[in-house]
């Protein structure tokens, strides 16, 4: 899985963002955003191993991806949740779950959910927002 980023110069700084994931972080060259972009996921999802993979697409665009679907799904979620206030009890009575693990084991990374149930999980949190991602091949 894969999420659009943007980086584009500002003043003397290159700023960097995916705003799927409601990232943002800036550095002196295009090169070092990239560098910190990839920091920032990979502190955000603070797992053992886990690696955020920045692929360059276009002069202000790029992919973020990872070598762990389940956390960068995790991330997602999490985030996703946190920027609308909704609590994961909340986000569980969305679902119509009785127990708030019927979410949070996704948000944990302890379950992957299918594409289809990603959508439902969002939906649930977010249901406003129309979310963007590719399934990397």
């Amino acid at each position: 899985m894969r999420f659009e980023g943007k980086v584009w110069k500002d003043g003397k700084f290159w700023l960097i963002e995916v705003h799927t994931l409601n990232a943002m972080t800036q550095g002196r060259t295009k090169r070092e955003a990239y560098e910190m972009i990839k920091d920032l996921v990979e502190t955000m999802v603070n797992r053992q191993g886990f690696e955020a993979i920045v692929y360059p697409t276009s002069r202000e665009r790029f992919e973020l991806g990872s070598n762990e679907t389940k956390f960068i799904v995790a991330l997602l979620l999490r985030r996703q949740r946190e920027k609308r206030g909704v609590t994961l009890a909340e986000a569980a009575k969305r679902l119509n779950q009785t127990s708030r693990n019927a979410y949070a084991r996704y948000e944990q990374g302890r379950s992957t959910p299918t594409v289809e149930k990603l959508e439902e999980l969002l939906k649930a949190v977010a249901p406003e927002e129309e979310l963007v991602w590719r399934v990397a091949t």
